[in-house]
């Protein structure tokens, strides 16, 4: 039976929902960042009589509150993360159209209802890999081959009147071109990886914070700069996406996100890419819309699904979960053990709901009194120091070659998720034993 005292899980509960608050509203600052300091803490936390489980929940808080809040930084600031990289775009159009505040409440939505269709798909998903796990592992480089494949091809490019019909496949080499870039930028990044030296030790992560901030932020800042971007009044009030397609927005990211959850070296941000694939119709009236929904779906059901890798196949799949193995056995966890973690990541995100939307109704009319020329030059120098800061020079170096790279996809008027090129390559390598 679990012991548990009250007063230290509501304590947990509300520490980590503060923690991801400040890690989804911060750009540079994520869950991992503070998991770290929770194992290196737990020693400590534990001889005061804060027991391990206490510390997974704070752990668990704080990742699922961020996925909430990350939106905000990501398409208000243009600092975005992996895992929101390819909502920036979307996000960045409906805010130039006076729609801030329905990104956020879509994005609020997403995530919502992506717990609530997690719980419903988490027995079938189970199930489904319980009896395909090693299949899909082996080929996993056949798959992401798959993926590049359709991504290409269903480019098509600027939507022109009378344009004939090889013209797509002009966007389609341009596709190919930057997919090529950006992954060869990845093979090298991932491949000399050690060579990130943080100015600030503990601020130290990945090669993706450099790259991503390059190809999605710093590109959209420089080409807002160059074009003096104004932001427009900012209209209040909800949305009006049609139900069925805030339904399969909701579905299809959930599905991603749940599903690459139980992949190995598979990201959420390439299941962000499998819910653009799965929203095709992105020359027509709401298709921004639904993929902002089904991206924020990504990557909370990312979250909660990492969480039931770990405790079924006892692989953790993400920072967060490499953390939580690192101070618990979860090989001894039982039932009630999950389900309470599961209840507790139902509260968090109803908490995180309000919370999203509360700044829903503030975020969006304080950019509007911002001359966003200004702001944006602002958020670059410090998106930049941040890059220095945590991953030195080497770092400094992918960031500013991939925010080249990021803006060729605006100029040559094709998808900027041909960028995640960055990952899929580099995994189709490492997949295919390259």
């Amino acid at each position: 039976m679990l012991e548990i005292s009250p007063l230290l899980l509501i304590s947990s509960i509300a520490a980590g929902y503060l923690l991801g608050v400040v890690s989804g509203l911060a750009p540079g600052i994520h869950t991992n960042n503070f998991a770290l300091v929770l194992v290196a803490s737990a020693p400590l936390l534990e001889s005061i009589g804060v027991r391990p489980i206490y510390i997974v929940v704070i752990i668990l808080a704080n990742s699922i509150t961020h996925t909430f809040l990350d939106i905000i930084p990501s398409v208000f600031l243009g600092a975005p993360e992996p895992d929101t990289a390819l909502a920036l775009l979307p996000g960045h159009r409906l805010m130039l159209e006076g729609r801030g505040e329905e990104v956020i409440r879509l994005s609020a939505l997403g995530s919502g209802s992506s717990i609530i269709l997690s719980l419903i798909f988490l027995i079938p998903l189970f199930l489904l890999f319980k009896h395909f796990y090693i299949l899909i592992q082996r080929e996993m480089g056949l798959i992401l081959i798959a993926i590049v494949i359709i991504m290409i091809l269903t480019e098509q490019g600027e939507v022109v009147e009378g344009r004939g019909s090889l013209a797509v496949w002009k966007y389609r080499m341009y596709a190919v071109t930057v997919f090529l870039l950006a992954g060869f930028l990845g093979v090298m990044a991932f491949d000399r990886e050690a060579l990130i030296d943080p100015v600030l030790g503990w601020m130290k992560t990945s090669v993706l914070f450099p790259l991503f901030s390059g190809l999605f932020g710093a590109s959209m800042l420089v080409i807002s700069i160059l074009t003096h971007t104004r932001i427009p009044p900012q209209k209040r009030g909800g949305f009006t996406l049609p139900g069925w397609r805030i339904l399969r927005g909701a579905v299809s990211g959930t599905l991603a996100g749940g599903i690459v959850a139980f992949l190995p070296g598979v990201s959420s941000a390439i299941a962000t890419l499998l819910a653009r694939l799965l929203i095709r119709e992105e020359h027509r009236p709401g298709s921004d819309e639904e993929f902002i929904l089904s991206i924020s779906g990504v990557n909370t059901a990312n979250a909660l699904f990492a969480l039931i890798a770990l405790y079924t196949i006892h692989r953790p799949r993400s920072g967060a979960m490499v953390a939580i193995e690192g101070i618990i056995d979860t090989s001894s966890w039982t039932r009630d053990t999950i389900n309470l973690l599961l209840l507790i990541i139902v509260l968090v995100s109803f908490l995180a709901y309000l919370t999203t939307i509360q700044l829903g109704r503030v975020v969006p009319g304080l950019i509007q009194r911002i001359n966003y020329t200004h702001l944006s030059l602002l958020i670059l120098i410090m998106l930049s120091l941040l890059v220095l800061l945590s991953s030195g020079i080497f770092g400094i170096i992918l960031f500013l070659t991939a925010t080249v790279i990021g803006m060729i996809p605006s100029f040559a008027h094709i998808r900027r998720s041909h960028t995640m090129g960055v990952l899929l390559l580099p995994l189709i390598c490492y997949f295919n034993g390259f």
